[in-house]
């Protein structure tokens, strides 16, 4: 699911994600399979993408459980489909939930998940990767196709996010879930 180009098929790397629920998170699992034959999906957004941890996977919980409480659910709603110049990844863009997903990860990119990212964070849900440029724009145009065909609700609501750990080539666990609560801790 996460790209090895930019280092992010790393064994023992950790992530923070949010799951798409049903039948967004269906749609999207399947549009995967359609563009990358022999991919396991599970689609979400990730908050803080892959890393190392500079602590025990245990801080780096209880360092999310002490800072997520500063944020209330949201809405986010899905764009189009893009492609990253650099990496060629084809990817859905992020409207309504795309500040909030900022602020998050600038609030959660702390000891000991503080990690220096190879690109500036851009939150989007992956669909393709590891392409030639020729291939991802193929694929983008395919997706492109898809997605217009979906007649259900392109947004939904970030309520819940999970800790989740690479144990293998692409293998990734859940470690730990964390619910949004309406009344957010006010700290800031």
């Amino acid at each position: 699911m996460l790209s090895a180009r930019s280092g992010q098929d790393q064994v023992n790397a950790f992530a923070l994600v949010t799951y798409l629920p049903d039948p967004l998170g269906k749609f999207l699992d399947d549009l995967r399979r359609e563009l990358v034959p022999g991919c396991v999906p599970h689609a979400h957004v990730t908050v803080l993408p892959p890393r190392p941890l500079s602590g025990t996977p245990q801080a780096a919980i209880e360092t999310v459980r002490s800072h997520i409480s500063d944020f209330a659910p949201f809405e986010i709603e899905l764009g189009q489909i893009q492609v990253f110049p650099e990496t060629d990844v084809v990817y859905l863009s992020i409207l309504a939930g795309h500040k909030q997903l900022l602020q998050m990860h600038r609030a959660l990119n702390v000891a000991p998940l503080h990690y220096d990212e190879p690109y500036p964070y851009h939150p989007h849900i992956t669909l393709a990767q590891d392409l030639t440029r020729q291939q991802a724009i193929e694929l983008e145009s395919r997706a492109r196709q898809r997605w217009a065909e979906f007649r259900h609700p392109h947004r939904f609501k970030a309520e819940s996010f999970v800790f989740v750990q690479n144990r293998a080539r692409n293998y990734w666990i859940d470690l730990a879930q964390f619910h949004l609560d309406p009344a957010p801790s006010i700290r800031r």
